[in-house]
């Protein structure tokens, strides 16, 4: 059986392990769009805010050994849905031509306060070495 291994990479503390590896499996908790200080940034921009979370789980996957070509599945959690045509520049700018599989929830408020418009957490496959 895998062994549960935390991840920490070099963000913001989170209130959980910034990711859990299980085996080639690789959890990571939900980024949101906060510098290395904590502080929230792009208030009111939703691509903005995405940006900075998916650079965020750039670094978490990089910790990890594995980048966005390894993931398979997002959750992207939003406080308004209906500015979800924001968000496709920005997934095309970090997920090119192959996305992974992905679920878009709405929510009345994301981790780190209401200044948050996005949280998202995924699943990634770790590449053998």
């Amino acid at each position: 059986m895998p062994e549960i291994q935390t991840i920490e990479a070099e963000i913001a503390p989170m209130f959980s392990a910034d990711a859990i590896r299980y085996g080639d499996l690789l959890f990571v908790s939900g980024c949101i769009p906060a510098d290395i200080d904590g502080n929230i940034v792009e208030r009111g921009d939703l691509g903005g805010q995405m940006r900075r979370a998916l650079e965020n789980m750039r670094t978490v996957l990089e910790a990890a050994g594995t980048d966005f070509s390894h993931l398979i599945k997002t959750t992207v959690f939003v406080t308004d849905i209906s500015r979800k045509p924001e968000t496709y520049p920005v997934r095309t700018e970090f997920f090119g031509d192959r996305p992974p599989a992905s679920t878009m929830v709405e929510v009345t408020q994301c981790s780190g306060g209401p200044d948050v418009l996005i949280e998202i957490d995924a699943i990634a496959a770790i590449p053998a070495t």
